[in-house]
């Protein structure tokens, strides 16, 4: 079994009612990149994309260029991220509905629901972290608020949510397994898989034979064995996955005032391969879907707080990288690899070609692709 190649898929870059609201007048994603800057000494930053394409996904035909370009180089999905924060608030919608509308068909794609509550910590733009729309006539403040509240509600707001995300299933452009259709969801909770079990009923009546859904893999997490999981990379690896007692050492530092996560921390990218590597060796579990990586520099959203940089990262490191740990993927006969990222320009885990290395990471990924 060939793998599919998921990469998750940001829709922040066009403008929102909201966005306007929160961060100011025609804010993106694109903003908070264009504002990045070097913060050590080889720390290239802000990232470009190739010919400044600074595109605008309401647009149909750049969603379809990123369709086709991803189809073009390997990819078989997106894993879109889905804003359902509460009934009234179901937030940049539009490229996964160019995607579900679209005729061509270039990728698969699947929601993958952040289930939480959007915050003001999110971006790093300076002077916009009032939320007018929230705030209302309080003061400007710089402490972290609650922008809009996720509200998972009850049956009938499960329902609700429900009713919308089938007019995705039902597209053929929305991957499905044995006729069940894949919803990815960030955060377990005993509350979450009540309303899986309630969807899982009314995807039957609706004509599917149920629902697949993949939740992020959480260590120390006891997600049922019904669902899948999957591994958020870098992140799972080199930085989440501690044992007991690296999480225990970290607590009594942060106790005694010290975070060593609390300002900026470089890691290496040979290293964080290594570790994934090695874990995907020692860790072949069926109900867990591996997760790989590009690059990652989280400084456009974060600045120099709690923000995280792999170092090193070269395409002929990548490739040399990926084609090791794609075997193994095979060799374990896994459905799905979740790559970060497609578009997460602002934590710099980007396929999308760039100024500064074209398409090598993507025509690298094709290469690996069709050697398997």
């Amino acid at each position: 079994m060939k793998p599919k190649i998921i990469a998750m898929y940001l829709p922040q870059f066009h403008q929102t009612p909201y966005n306007d609201e929160f961060w100011g007048k025609g804010f993106t994603d694109w903003v908070t990149v264009k504002k990045a800057r070097p913060l050590f000494n080889g720390h290239v930053q802000p990232k470009i994309p190739l010919n400044e394409n600074y595109y605008d996904l309401s647009k149909p035909e750049n969603v379809e260029w990123q369709a086709k370009l991803a189809r073009d180089h390997g990819i078989y999905g997106f894993g879109v991220y889905h804003y359902w924060f509460n009934n009234d608030s179901n937030l940049l919608t539009k490229p996964a509905e160019i995607l579900r509308d679209s005729k061509n068909g270039y990728v698969k794609y699947f929601f993958s629901w952040d289930n939480a509550n959007w915050r003001r910590s999110w971006s790093n733009v300076d002077g916009n972290d009032w939320a007018p729309m929230v705030d209302k006539s309080m003061q400007k403040k710089t402490d972290v608020k609650i922008l809009v509240p996720y509200i998972l509600g009850t049956e009938p707001d499960w329902e609700n949510h429900y009713r919308y995300c089938s007019t995705h299933f039902h597209s053929p452009n929305y991957e499905k397994v044995d006729n069940k259709p894949v919803f990815c969801i960030i955060t377990y909770s005993d509350e979450i898989a009540k309303m899986c079990d309630y969807w899982n009923e009314l995807a039957k009546k609706d004509g599917f034979d149920g629902m697949v859904f993949i939740f992020q893999n959480t260590p120390h997490k006891n997600i049922p064995s019904r669902f899948y999981r999957y591994d958020y990379e870098p992140h799972y690896v080199g930085w989440t996955n501690f044992c007991l007692l690296h999480r225990a050492i970290n607590k009594l530092l942060r106790m005694i005032g010290h975070d060593p996560y609390g300002g900026l921390v470089k890691l290496g990218y040979d290293k964080i391969w290594y570790k994934l590597l090695n874990h995907t060796k020692r860790c072949n579990r069926p109900n867990v879907f591996p997760g790989a990586f590009v690059g990652y520099d989280d400084t456009p959203r974060r600045g120099g707080k709690k923000s995280k940089v792999l170092v090193g990262a070269t395409p002929d490191k990548f490739k040399m990288y990926f084609k090791k740990y794609m075997s193994l993927v095979a060799a374990q006969k896994k459905e799905y690899v979740f790559f970060t990222a497609w578009n997460e320009w602002g934590e710099g885990a980007f396929l999308e070609p760039d100024q500064v290395n074209g398409y090598e990471y993507l025509d690298a990924i094709k290469e690996v692709m069709s050697e398997l």
